[in-house]
């Protein structure tokens, strides 16, 4: 009998330090023969077929206990190997974790989900509404960059326009003389500045604070 095979492989791997300290929980789907018997046929049964049946189901319960029991002896047994291996709870949420996504991913839903998404993604690329607008895009770009290329173009050229002019020129030899003439009056021990106008060699108005 199967209850028979289930209970000796109990026996078989509870022979550990834990055996005989099964959790009362674990025994929560109680055998309630007098109650399954008092019960009314199922319309449609006769008698006979309504107890087989409830012998048949008070034997599945019994299994179910027992493979309860067996579960919750394992686990603690597997708790106490990742104990003395020194493996931490953390560990053991990343490796389920792991386990897990590794289990989704090979699954057949996954598999159907992914190749769909493929499917719809070759389908869009491929359509005249994505070439379209990938092409006015693209055009965008072009004439952003050229426009700004244009206005760097514009701006150099002013730039440069300026540089060549008259009163550029002018104020950059004002400049250049207002320079020479400081260096001069350093190396002669003056502290006085000329003029920006050049006009005069006096030293600059001392001008009192307000």
């Amino acid at each position: 009998m199967l209850s028979d095979r289930i209970l000796s492989l109990a026996d078989i791997n509870l022979n550990s330090p834990n055996k005989g300290l099964l959790s009362d929980s674990m025994t929560d789907v109680p055998v309630d023969t007098a109650v399954a018997a008092q019960a009314p046929a199922v319309e449609g049964l006769t008698d006979a077929e309504a107890e087989e049946l409830r012998a048949e189901l008070a034997k599945v319960e019994e299994e179910v206990v027992t493979l309860r029991q067996v579960l919750a002896a394992k686990e603690r047994h597997c708790g106490e190997l990742k104990r003395r291996l020194g493996l931490s709870a953390l560990e053991g949420l990343k490796q389920n974790l792991s386990r897990g996504w590794h289990d989704v991913q090979v699954s057949n839903a996954y598999v159907r989900t992914s190749e769909k998404l493929g499917e719809w993604n070759e389908k869009v690329t491929q359509s005249d509404l994505y070439k379209k607008t990938q092409e006015t895009l693209s055009q965008a770009g072009q004439k952003t960059s050229a426009a700004l290329s244009t206005v760097g173009s514009a701006i150099s050229r002013k730039l440069g326009d300026m540089r060549n002019s008259a009163t550029f020129k002018s104020f950059e030899d004002r400049v250049g003389t207002i320079k020479s003439k400081v260096v001069s009056g350093r190396e002669n021990g003056s502290d006085n500045l000329p003029s920006p106008t050049g006009s005069g060699d006096g030293p600059l108005p001392d001008h009192t604070p307000f």
